[in-house]
């Protein structure tokens, strides 16, 4: 799993896996969704993180596993 924040691009990418990405499906606004060819998310793509959280601080990233 590999988390990419771009903040040049006010954008994140979350990959799932390594398999490739036949489809990509906008399902809310600026979130978008890539598939694989068995149709298993393996991507997940949100645009224009300032706006959706104001107080966000890109420079932190807190990881919690439960």
């Amino acid at each position: 799993m590999k988390l990419r924040i771009d903040k040049q691009a006010d954008a994140m990418y979350l990959r799932l896996d390594d398999s490739a990405v036949v489809e990509s499906v906008e399902v809310a606004p600026g979130v978008v969704l890539d598939y694989n060819e068995t149709e298993e998310v393996v991507g997940i793509e949100m645009l224009r993180l300032s706006t959706r959280s104001p107080d966000l601080d890109l420079s932190t990233l807190h990881l919690e596993t439960v």
